[in-house]
């Protein structure tokens, strides 16, 4: 069996859920760093837009597609981890036009490794059930 089998077939068993486990620590860092820059002035809070994310990584994505009839121009193929950050609406920007809020950027924090955590269990949890298919059921 290939590696390029075992891959698909990890990612039949595992469906979106190791797609959302990765987006879920991307956001993860994205919070980290709006925390992080609290003080910077002019910066910009950002966030992943997951539900968009995820319909992307699922191959759902109700995007247009752009066309490229000739050659040299953009590549619609192609995408960054960046494409799903959005910049987040301000409630409360502060005179520097930082717009962070550490108090909501905390619990956007929490909340999200609260998901991140539900995601890891859940693979956890088939791992542990593949591993009871394999040894059928703890009989050696």
């Amino acid at each position: 069996m290939g590696i390029g089998i075992i891959g698909s077939a990890l990612e039949d068993v595992f469906g979106l859920s190791s797609k959302a486990l990765g987006l879920w620590q991307q956001r993860s860092e994205t919070i980290a760093s709006n925390i992080a820059n609290a003080d910077t002035p002019n910066y910009k809070a950002r966030d992943v837009d997951f539900r968009d994310a995820l319909q992307k990584a699922s191959g759902e994505s109700s995007d247009l597609q752009l066309a490229a009839p000739s050659e040299g121009q953009i590549d619609s193929s192609t995408t960054t981890s960046t494409d799903d950050l959005k910049y987040r609406v301000p409630t409360q920007p502060s005179m520097d036009g930082n717009t962070v809020d550490a108090q909501a950027e905390q619990s956007a924090f929490a909340s999200n490794m609260v998901h991140y955590q539900a995601s890891l269990s859940f693979i956890n949890s088939s791992i542990q059930t593949l591993r009871l298919a394999i040894n059928g059921g703890g009989q050696s």
